[in-house]
């Protein structure tokens, strides 16, 4: 893991107490760093400050989504505010905590955010002409690439990894936004509209479909 902190003892009680979870740490406490280091895509989860010397964790995070890298992030900042969290999970964070934090609640983040990035890793996915990269994080549709931000993908991943199944808003709730403050089966709505717009741009609207009264499934046959 890779722990991005510009403060000296939160540094060392995040190696410590990670460390003591059997966890292997790397650290880093400036920003140009942090992403020559996470660019490197070695590691299972990146514990990433918001504000750092050199470039912000905001922008190592964006940088990093933009090169390709799926490594789960987990960004901590004294930063509490919505628009700031926002701004983060938007960005392509996988979850936020604001100072000062449990230690417990972030190594089960940590450890949730792990299992994730396993099961990122695992084969590709295919629902007809849909293809899902996961290597690369790439969708396509009949072999044209289809544009999706960080949620957007992982909610369509989420559906396509149980094909022709209805997958509840609960259940999608819980695989693309964990425990993350704030987050409503309203959230899950709004981003189903997004993802279907973008797959119909390339002439794949009808894949998301919705099972009225139960949730959302991911399926290949014209309604």
């Amino acid at each position: 893991m890779l722990v991005v902190d510009d403060e000296p003892g939160v540094r060392s009680a995040l190696r410590r107490g990670l460390s003591a979870e059997g966890m292997e740490i790397t650290l880093a406490e400036e920003g140009t760093e942090a992403l020559k280091l996470a660019s490197t895509g070695s590691f299972d989860v990146v514990v990433l400050d918001v504000i750092l010397p050199g470039l912000s964790g905001y922008r190592v995070l964006e940088r990093l989504r933009a090169r390709g890298v799926g490594t789960p992030v987990l960004m901590i900042s004294a930063k509490d505010g919505e628009v700031d969290q926002a701004d983060g999970l938007d960005l392509g964070a996988d979850g936020y905590l604001v100072k000062p934090f449990s230690f417990l609640v972030l190594a089960a983040q940590v450890r949730a955010l792990a299992r994730r990035g396993e099961t990122a890793r695992q084969d590709d996915l295919h629902v007809g002409d849909l293809e899902i990269d996961r290597s690369a994080r790439e969708v396509r549709w009949a072999g044209e690439l289809v544009g999706l931000s960080p949620r957007e993908y992982e909610l369509l991943v989420a559906l396509a990894e149980h094909p022709e199944t209805v997958v509840t808003k609960e259940e999608l709730l819980r695989a693309v936004w964990g425990r993350e403050q704030g987050a409503t089966r309203n959230v899950v709505e709004v981003y189903i509209g997004y993802l279907r717009r973008k797959l119909a741009a390339v002439g794949a609207g009808h894949v998301v479909q919705t099972v009225r009264g139960h949730g959302y499934r991911v399926g290949d046959e014209q309604a």
